[in-house]
This record gives C-alpha cells, structure tokens and sequence, in this order.
C-alpha cells in the first residue's frame, strides 16, 4: 500500500497514541490503549479507553480521539494511530468491530496499527473493514 503522507506523520501518531495509552483509565482489564486520529485539516487529536464496572458503559481509545475531534468541528478523519501499551505479546491489537463502524462514519483511509515495540503496520481502511455499514 503507498502511504498517503511522510513517513514522520505515521510516527508522532504512534507515539501520541502511546502516550495517550499512558492516561487510560482501565482497572478490569489493565488493557490500556490510546490513538491518536489525524484530521484532513492536519489536526491531531488524541483518546484513551475508559473502562466502567457496568462493562457496555466503557469507551474505547479509539472512539474517544475520534469523538474529541468531531467535537472541536472535524468533520473528516483521514488517519486513526491505535497503541496498546499493556499487551502481553507482540501481537498487534485491531481496533473492535464497533470502532471501526465509527471510523468508517468520518472516512478514515488509514489504519495504523502499533506493536508495543513501537513498529507498526499501516493498512488501507477497506482492509480492516471491507464491508462496512453503509446507508
């Protein structure tokens, strides 16, 4: 896949999701994940997973960067960063099925998905999606 920009802007979106992943509020399952989303107006905004004892109530890290910058009037999202900072393997983590629907919703082109060594693989949307819900 050719990357739509520098290869600098893939890593500070990595490294504000770790960074995020730092103030994630996750006492159940000690999962703590950040993002960091990069807007077509060349903002960064960033989330963290937010747990709560009622399980459904929690939020992921992911939709929390996202919901930041649609509340600051972005209205596209061109790059989603995801870190877990807790992993207990160097497998990567994808994002969860309802995430991915939201990113879907703003447009995002890019997936980039962080090993906890600070490696990371950038996927086309459609790869981590193919069928999204559309109306």
């Amino acid at each position: 896949m050719k990357e739509k920009y520098d290869v600098k802007i893939y890593k500070k979106l990595v490294d504000q999701a770790k960074i995020a992943a730092e103030s994630a509020y996750a006492p159940y399952s000690a999962f703590r994940v950040g993002s960091a989303v990069y807007t077509d107006t060349n903002n960064i905004y960033t989330g963290c997973n937010v747990e709560n004892a009622a399980y459904p109530s929690g939020v992921c890290g992911e939709d929390v960067a996202i919901f930041k910058a649609i509340s600051e009037g972005e209205k596209k999202i061109d790059v989603i960063a995801v870190a877990c900072i807790d992993a207990k393997s160097d497998t990567a983590f994808f994002p969860c099925g309802q995430s991915r629907q939201r990113m879907a919703e703003f447009g995002v082109e890019e997936v980039v998905i962080a090993n906890t060594d600070s490696t990371y693989k950038i996927y086309a949307f459609e790869e981590v999606l193919p069928y999204s819900f559309e109306f």
